[in-house]
């Protein structure tokens, strides 16, 4: 019993402190991430009724590490007017080409709003180096005297006239240098996210020129979304015998990373659901860079610079880099992995240490999305799929069960005979275990097992972009989001905002009351400690998941009902008695007076 009690209590404190790093880490996070985006929305609304300051180019190629940029003070619309474009129009992609460096810094996602109102702004992923919110990717090159001035930041390209981008027009720019140079860039986009940057360099004069390419991904602000162990939003990238590099950017800022010299990979920052990332020449060496800069505008910058190769008189040469700019699709992502042997381009989307499960759980989740068009339904199929290969652990679980119920009088006996032997029933409870078979510890693997699902099933529900604003029945419009309803303001019904700590949907409730069933199940625990335990938990809970996605919590409550199911077939078959009804009855009997 003092072990039992030792056990609950350990349990009660573990949940304590999830519910505390819950509610005095992570909601103080979210409210003060919310208080930032209004205060950003009212900044950008001042900054639009007021006359920008002018302000200097500035950024000058020095290697893969241009030199300091100005701070930025324009609004978006007046960056991208200050210098001549071409315009990118695909199925999935918007923007236009910056004609001075060839950059990609104006791209918008036309499948993603910012919120799940479809007439809400679409995804702004790139900005001109301008804004305070500069984001965009640039490929150039690092010469020498021999070969004169090469494309950079500054360099103004050359277009046809009436040139678009398209997923089946390329787009060709040209730019020959004072030493008579040629460079030929070809940019074609595919139907989705992927640049392909093809660059021809013409050696047209009468000595060998050597020069070396870099590519970068440069942004200047830092996501809004509060930082949580569970996602990885930073610099990320496969990088030769390195393998897969993440690192925070508050990691960045206090030190550069620097991966050996390699050949193959990629490397570029993460967000999220969205991703800006290069994939250099594969069979060219190159040093790469994670690294933040506070010259002039503060930036953060994934970079890379390749071994220099030489070009006789009369001769060409052609590289090839890949930019990915865009949402995290599984599929998609995929699909390039495989299409362009891009080695482990998956791990762009961070399926977690349980990578191995995590993967597989989506592709399942998938499966019945495609079938029934419903995340929320895919979930709760998902769910029985779990429940069915872990029937045989469960069995075993409830059966280990029932049998501790079915000796529970003779355990009693046992305990009356020995007294405060404890060695003595210690050894006498060991021998009627072997005797009656019963593996004490056998309802321990089922729950050990199945936490590593349940942390996949949350990554997959919070991770996914498939998950982003997928809606299930009635008020859920986003399954990746909290229940937007509140017991506080009854549901909707009163007119004010529930507080954040105060926050309980109705999806949480009805996972507290399945959670109260399934403890139900089992007889009170005659210790009052284990019983108020008992008692508080699904409370607790319910309080604790109010701010998790709404997915995770209706899986959390589809799951008890089906675990009490269960418990029921399993507990009949073995011929003990279900305490459900028993101990609800028992709720609501009035309680003898003590005796005086």
């Amino acid at each position: 019993m003092e072990n039992n009690r030792n056990y609950f209590i350990a349990i009660a404190l573990s949940v304590l402190i999830v519910l505390g790093w819950q509610f005095l880490y992570m909601n103080p996070r979210i409210e003060a991430q919310r208080k930032a985006q209004e205060a950003q929305k009212a900044q950008q609304q001042t900054e639009q009724t007021q006359q920008p300051a002018a302000r200097s180019q500035g950024t000058q190629p020095n290697g893969a590490a241009p030199t300091g940029q100005a701070a930025a003070t324009a609004t978006r619309e007046e960056a991208l007017a200050k210098s001549p474009r071409v315009a990118i129009e695909t199925a999935a992609l918007s923007g236009s080409v910056n004609l001075v460096g060839a950059r990609l810094d104006d791209l918008r996602l036309k499948g993603y709003h910012e919120t799940v109102d479809d007439s809400s702004p679409i995804i702004t992923l790139f900005s001109p180096a301008d804004t305070k919110d500069g984001y965009f990717t640039e490929l150039g090159f690092v010469g020498s005297d021999a070969t004169g001035t090469v494309p950079g930041p500054s360099t103004l390209w050359a277009a046809p006239e009436g040139a678009k981008l398209t997923e089946k027009t390329p787009l060709t720019l040209t730019y020959t240098n004072d030493r008579g140079i040629t460079f030929a860039r070809t940019i074609s986009v595919d139907e989705r996210y992927m640049f392909t940057v093809t660059d021809k360099i013409q050696n047209t004069g009468e000595t060998p020129i050597s020069l070396s390419s870099y590519g970068r991904v440069t942004r200047y602000n830092k996501p809004t979304t509060p930082s949580v162990y569970v996602l990885h939003e930073g610099f990320i990238g496969v990088i030769g015998d390195d393998g897969l590099i993440e690192s925070k950017y508050t990691a960045v800022e206090k030190e550069a990373v620097t991966p050996a010299k390699s050949t193959g990979g990629w490397l570029g920052i993460t967000d999220k659901y969205w991703a800006a990332t290069i994939i250099p020449p594969q069979q060219t060496a190159y040093d790469a860079r994670f690294s933040h800069f506070t010259d002039g505008q503060p930036r953060y910058q994934a970079d890379y610079k390749g071994d220099a190769f030489t070009i006789a008189p009369g001769q060409s040469i052609e590289l090839r880099n890949m930019v990915f700019a865009g949402a995290k699709e599984v599929p998609v992502i995929d699909g390039y992995e495989a299409t362009y042997n891009i080695p482990r381009f998956d791990r762009l989307i961070d399926w977690g240490w349980f990578y191995f499960i995590t993967k597989p759980m989506f592709k399942l989740m998938d499966f019945f999305f495609r079938y029934f068009g419903n995340f929320g339904v895919a979930i709760l199929c998902t769910t029985i799929v779990v429940k069915a290969l872990f029937f045989p652990l469960a069995s075993k679980q409830y059966a280990s069960m029932a049998n501790m119920k079915r000796v529970q009088p003779k355990m009693e006996e046992l305990k009356a005979k020995f007294g405060d032997d404890r060695m003595g029933l210690q050894q006498a409870t060991m021998q009627l275990y072997k005797e009656e078979k019963i593996n004490p510890i056998a309802g321990c693997w089922p729950v050990a097992l199945q936490i590593p699902i349940f942390f996949s099933l949350y990554k997959v529900i919070y991770i996914t972009i498939e998950m982003r604003h997928a809606p299930f029945f009635g008020w859920i419009k986003d399954l990746s989001a909290p229940d937007p309803t509140s017991i506080v303001n009854l549901f909707g019904l009163l007119p004010f905002e529930a507080p954040t700590l105060l926050h309980l949907g109705v999806w949480p409730l009805i996972m507290g009351i399945t959670m109260f069933f399934q403890m139900r199940m089992n007889p009170t625990p005659p210790d009052p400690t284990q019983a108020m335990i008992f008692n508080w938990m699904p409370l607790v809970f319910m309080f604790m998941l109010a701010s998790f996605p709404a997915g995770l919590v209706i899986y959390w409550a589809w799951n008890n009902t089906l675990s009490v199911i269960q418990q029921s077939v399993i507990m009949k078959r073995h011929g003990v008695k279900i305490e459900l009804f028993d101990n609800l009855k028992g709720m609501f009997k009035r309680k003898p007076a003590p005796s005086k």
